[in-house]
C-alpha cells in the first residue's frame, strides 16, 4: 500500500470518527474504538484483556471526555431521586435463607443492604448512558475486550442499564453478580471512600469455594483487591466469579451499570429483581424457570 493511499484512508477514518455519535462522549484518541483494524485499537483491547486475565477486573481511566464529566454527573444526579431502595438483609447470593444449611454457611451470612437502583425503564432514551449502552461500536469494543464473539443487551426491561445510588455513609455489601460480567461507568465519585473491593475469581463454574468465601465474609481480606474509580472511568468486571462490594462512602456515590450477556434472552431472577427493584414484570414471571448451566448459586 502506498503512503498516499494510507494517508487517504487515515484521513477518511478521522473524518468518520469525528462525526460518529461516540465522538461526543468518549476520548477516542485514548480509546480508538472506531478503528478496529488499527494497531492502536488492538493495543487498547489487549491492555484490557491482560487486566481481565490477571484478576477479572479492568479499569479504563478517563474513558469519558473531560468536557462531558459534569453533564454526566448532573444527569445521574437528576435521575437518582427515582431510585428504589432495598432496606433489607441479603446474603452474597441474594437468595432466601435456607435453614437446612449450617448457621455459619456463607449462604446464611446476611448483611444490611441500603442501596438504591434507578431502573432501566426510568432512564431517558436520550441520556448519555443510554446512548453509550446501545451503541453497536461500543458493544463491539466491549465484546473484543471480553474475548467474546458477540454480546447482547439484556432482555430484562428493568435491569441491564441501571444507576446504583449510594447515599452518604452507606455501602454495597459482599455479593456475586447474576451475570458473568458487568460494565460500569462511574458517574459521581463520592467525597471520600466508596472503593470497589473484590476477591478475584473466588469461585468458578461448578465450584462455590464456600471456605474461601467464608474467610472474606469474616474479615480476612488478604486476597481482596481495592480499586478507586473517578467520574468518567469505565470498568469491566467478571462479577459472577469474584465476590465484591463497595466500601462505605462519604457523600453520594453514583455508578451506572451497563449489563450485557452472551445470549439475547438474559433476565434477572424473580427473587433478585423483586428485592433489588421492588417490582417485577410478566417477563420475569415467564422466565422464572430459566435454568443456568454453571451450577452456581444466585
Amino acid at each position: 500500500m502506498s503512503q498516499a493511499t494510507l494517508a487517504t484512508q487515515t484521513t477518511a477514518q478521522d473524518v468518520t470518527a469525528k462525526h460518529h455519535p461516540l465522538a461526543r462522549f468518549i476520548d477516542l484518541e485514548r480509546y480508538p474504538i472506531l478503528q478496529r483494524d488499527s494497531d492502536a485499537y488492538r493495543a487498547a483491547v489487549e491492555g484490557v484483556r491482560q487486566q481481565l486475565r490477571t484478576d477479572g477486573c479492568a479499569l479504563l481511566s478517563s474513558f469519558i471526555r473531560e468536557d462531558l464529566i459534569e453533564p454526566l454527573r448532573e444527569e445521574s444526579e437528576a435521575l437518582a431521586p427515582q431510585a428504589f431502595y432495598s432496606d433489607n438483609n441479603v446474603n452474597p447470593y441474594v437468595t432466601p435463607d435456607d435453614p437446612s444449611l449450617p448457621e455459619d454457611h456463607p449462604a446464611r451470612f446476611f448483611q444490611h443492604y441500603t442501596n438504591g437502583f434507578v431502573a432501566r425503564d426510568l432512564i431517558p432514551e436520550d441520556a448519555i448512558v443510554q446512548q453509550l449502552y446501545r451503541d453497536p461500536d461500543f458493544q463491539r469494543f466491549v465484546a473484543d475486550c471480553l474475548e467474546e464473539p458477540v454480546i447482547y443487551e439484556f432482555a430484562d426491561p428493568i435491569a441491564g442499564l441501571v444507576i446504583n445510588v449510594m447515599p452518604d455513609d452507606t455501602e454495597l455489601p459482599w455479593h456475586f453478580d447474576t451475570n458473568e460480567f458487568i460494565v460500569s461507568l462511574m458517574t459521581r465519585r463520592p467525597n471520600e471512600g466508596g472503593e470497589f473491593q473484590y476477591a478475584p475469581s473466588i469461585r468458578r463454574p461448578g465450584e462455590e469455594n464456600f471456605t474461601a468465601v467464608q474467610r472474606v465474609l469474616e474479615g480476612d481480606h488478604t486476597d481482596v483487591e481495592s480499586l478507586t474509580l473517578n467520574t468518567g472511568d469505565l470498568q469491566l468486571f467478571k462479577g459472577r466469579y469474584s465476590m465484591h462490594r463497595v466500601a462505605a462512602a462519604k457523600g453520594q456515590r453514583l455508578c451506572t451499570l451497563l449489563g450485557y450477556a452472551k445470549t439475547p434472552d438474559m433476565m434477572g431472577s424473580l427473587e433478585h429483581t423483586r428485592r433489588i427493584y421492588g417490582r417485577v414484570t410478566q417477563q420475569h414471571i415467564d422466565a422464572d424457570n430459566q435454568r443456568r448451566h454453571d451450577a452456581l448459586m444466585g
